[in-house]
């Protein structure tokens, strides 16, 4: 499901977003939900990838 809606938020899912997939899975979906609707590729990249 959370590659699903960034796919169609950020198009392509690349190897950058599927390392950021793994953290949000492991998060709760009342955690995860306003993220998706409210962080950019950018800011997610700047709060998750290392």
């Amino acid at each position: 499901m959370i590659e699903s809606i960034m796919q169609v938020l950020f198009g392509e899912v690349d190897s950058e977003l599927v390392t950021i997939i793994d953290f949000l899975t492991a998060m709760t979906r009342e955690e995860f939900t306003p993220l998706l609707l409210q962080l950019s590729r950018e800011e997610f990249l700047a709060r998750f990838a290392r």
